[in-house]
């Protein structure tokens, strides 16, 4: 087995995987996360490239990489990190899914970005696991993996030594948790100053959450009530008014919104809510404890629980994560508090 003999070994070993057609920015999200050298911290990692095959690695982008052609190395890391795979339908090597499984069954930690999810899989290392990848792959993953229990509606997910994250971005969130999990959390908020980037991110946020086009309209028979509510989002809409507006019975209005969005009247305007709130956490121009009346929720509490259950995130959490100032009043509500 070939040793990184020019290297102190009391530092942990972190191992990229590269391949041909390699994705670009998530392998750069390890690069950034664990080989930059970081003397501020005591024996950070250590990190090296190791080929998923022989032969010349040309990257996205038209970049050749260098890397070591030796798969036994993995036997050596404490973390394995897997970056997006070339194509989720694209095979894998088997000498590589044999040499994953040895580093795992040898105690080494094994990560995936985005569809590097797919790797993992083939290997079996996500046999009787929880795991999730891009929202784009979910399906497909689910569909090709049927002993893999996979969650769409998450940043990455966490199951024993065997890590997986959502897309590209959602890299550095993994990455920024294995590291708190090394070092504690004081280095990984300092990692994360350096990148910009919030201090944490729960795991369990949702990565995609659709959100209606302010200027769309869902038929012609009902732009005019969407246009009015749209308008005036902090008044209470009950079916009643919404059918009286329209001219119609609420029987025939519910039947209305059926045909033309797919959902029912009340549906829809709580869609609606929801995004105008998230658009107003964004801006940052108004106090938290105001943005529930302002699209119409009717009280805080209403607002926070039908928030987190779209977003999956509180709505003070939802603005910090953006960065921007919570611009709550000093005796604001519990309701807002991160639980």
């Amino acid at each position: 087995m070939t040793k990184l003999a020019t290297q102190p070994t009391n530092r942990p070993l972190v191992c990229a995987i590269a391949y041909d057609g390699l994705c670009t920015f998530e392998f750069g999200i390890a690069v950034e996360l664990f080989a930059l050298p970081r003397p501020e911290f005591d024996n950070w990692y250590r990190f090296t490239t190791v080929k998923a095959e022989a032969g010349p690695v040309r990257a996205l982008g038209g970049i050749t990489m260098e890397g070591e052609e030796n798969l036994d190395l993995l036997q050596q890391a404490s973390l394995i990190i897997v970056p997006g795979w070339r194509g989720a339908d694209m095979p894998v090597p088997e000498p590589l899914c044999a040499a994953l499984r040895a580093a795992y069954d040898g105690g080494a930690r094994i990560a995936s970005i985005c569809s590097g999810v797919f790797v993992l899989a083939a290997a079996g290392l996500l046999s009787g696991r929880n795991a999730t990848t891009h929202w784009r792959y979910t399906d497909k993953l689910a569909q090709r993996f049927s002993d893999v229990t996979v969650d769409p509606d998450v940043l990455f997910v966490q199951s024993g030594r065997v890590f997986t994250s959502a897309g590209s971005a959602a890299g550095l969130d993994l990455g920024l948790h294995i590291i708190r999990q090394d070092y504690g959390a004081q280095v990984a908020a300092s990692v994360a100053r350096r990148l910009v980037l919030p201090a944490q991110r729960d795991g369990g946020q949702r990565q995609f959450v659709p959100r209606p086009d302010p200027k769309a309209r869902i038929g012609s028979g009902l732009a005019g009530l969407q246009d009015r509510i749209r308008a005036s989002l902090n008044e209470e809409w009950p079916i009643e008014r919404m059918a009286h507006f329209s001219a119609t019975s609420g029987r025939t209005l519910a039947r209305r919104f059926h045909e033309e969005a797919g959902t029912t009247p009340l549906n829809w305007l709580k869609g609606e809510r929801i995004s105008r709130a998230a658009e107003l956490l964004e801006d940052g121009a108004i106090p938290l404890s105001d943005v529930w009346e302002a699209c119409g929720f009717g009280s805080a509490e209403t607002f926070r629980r039908e928030f987190r259950k779209t977003m999956g995130v509180p709505p003070v959490r939802y603005r910090e994560r953006l960065g921007g100032p919570v611009l709550a009043i000093p005796d604001a509500p519990a309701e807002f508090e991160i639980p």
